[in-house]
C-alpha cells in the first residue's frame, strides 16, 4: 500500500473500477421512508453481502464497488445500499440521516431474513452495522453470519474533532459542501418542514452536526448526538463476529479509538498504512481491505 493516508485516501477513491449496473431495489423501511440499492444476485442461494456506504456517499462510491466486484468473484450475491436520502434519493424519505441510525439497516436485513447476510460498512456504514449489532446484543438475527467494519468512525465525538484540525480543513471543506447542498435540496422538497438558517452559523462539521443533525433528531447538541450514537461503547456487546479494519495513517479517525473490549466476536486488523477506506495496493489484486473482508466472511458462510 501507498505509505501515505492521504495519497491512499485520495488516490483510492478515483481508481477505476468496472462493475454492472446491477438490479434496483427498494425497500420501505418504515411509514414514509424508502431507501434503495442495488442487486447483483447471480447466484440463487449464495450467501448475500450487504454493503453500506460512507457520509455523503452512496453506492456508487468505489470503494463500494471495488468490494462488489471482489465478493461477486468469490460467489456471493451482493446488495449496494444507499442510506436514506443518499444516492439521489431525497424525495423518498420525510428526514436527514445520521451516523448512527440503524432503523434502514435493520428493517432491510429483517426484509432479506431467507438469506444468509453479511453486513459490510465503510467509514460512517461501518459505525452503523456495528452500533446495529450492538442494538442486538445477544438477540441478533440468526441469518447475520458476519460484520465487517472498514474505517468506522466508532468515537464520533473523536473522529469529528480530527476532522476540523488544520491538515484536514479540505476534506472537512468537502464533506460540508455535501452535507449543505443536501440539505438545500431538503429544503426546496420539504420547505414546511427544513430551513436554511441554521447553515449560518456553519463553519465546521461539528458545528453542521450541533445546528442540523441534532435537532433533526431530537439529540441535545452535537456532543450528545456523538455520544449516542458512536459505536464504541457497544462494542461489548457485540455477539455477532466482526472484524473491524483500520488504519494507523487514517486522516480523519484517531486510532487511539480502538482500543476495543475484551470480547471475543471482535477482531481487529491495523495495517500501519491504507488511508480512509482506501488500502489501495500497489500490486493486483489492487484492493488490500477487499480481500480482507471476503476471507473473513467466507470464513462463516
Amino acid at each position: 500500500m501507498f505509505a501515505n493516508g492521504d495519497v491512499n485516501t485520495v488516490v483510492g477513491r478515483y481508481w477505476p473500477v468496472g462493475l454492472e449496473a446491477g438490479e434496483e431495489r427498494v425497500f420501505d423501511t418504515e411509514p414514509g421512508v424508502k431507501v434503495t440499492g442495488r442487486w447483483h444476485g447471480p447466484s440463487r442461494g449464495a450467501p448475500l453481502a450487504v454493503l453500506v456506504h460512507g457520509l455523503e456517499g452512496s453506492c456508487q462510491a468505489n470503494y463500494v464497488r471495488s468490494m462488489a466486484r471482489a465478493l461477486l468473484a468469490a460467489g456471493f450475491n451482493v446488495l449496494r445500499m444507499n442510506v436514506r436520502t443518499c444516492g439521489s434519493t431525497e424525495h423518498l424519505a420525510p428526514t436527514l440521516y445520521h451516523s448512527g441510525l440503524t432503523t434502514d439497516l435493520r428493517a432491510i436485513v429483517e426484509e432479506l431474513r431467507d438469506h444468509s447476510i453479511f453486513l459490510i460498512g465503510f467509514s460512517m456504514g461501518g459505525n452503523q452495522a456495528l452500533q446495529l449489532a450492538g442494538e442486538w446484543g445477544e438477540r441478533a438475527p440468526a441469518q447475520v453470519r458476519a460484520v465487517c467494519a472498514i474505517s468506522a468512525p466508532i468515537d464520533l465525538a473523536a473522529c469529528a474533532r480530527r476532522l476540523t484540525e488544520p491538515r484536514n480543513r479540505l476534506y472537512e471543506l468537502r464533506f460540508l459542501s455535501g452535507l449543505r447542498a443536501r440539505l438545500r435540496r431538503k429544503t426546496r422538497l420539504q420547505p414546511e418542514r427544513f430551513s436554511l438558517a441554521p447553515l449560518a452559523g456553519v463553519r465546521s462539521i461539528i458545528d453542521f452536526d450541533h445546528c442540523v443533525t441534532a435537532p433533526a433528531f431530537g439529540f441535545r447538541d452535537a456532543w450528545d448526538y456523538y455520544e449516542q450514537s458512536s459505536s464504541r461503547g457497544r462494542l461489548a456487546k457485540v455477539r455477532i463476529p466482526s472484524l473491524l479494519i483500520q488504519a494507523h495513517d487514517d486522516p480523519f479517525i484517531p486510532f487511539e479509538c480502538f482500543q476495543l473490549p475484551a470480547n471475543p466476536a471482535l477482531r481487529l486488523l491495523d495495517p500501519p498504512h491504507g488511508g480512509h477506506v482506501s488500502f489501495l495496493s500497489r500490486r493486483r489484486p489492487r484492493f488490500w481491505a477487499a480481500r480482507q473482508a471476503v476471507r473473513f466472511c467466507q470464513a462463516y458462510v
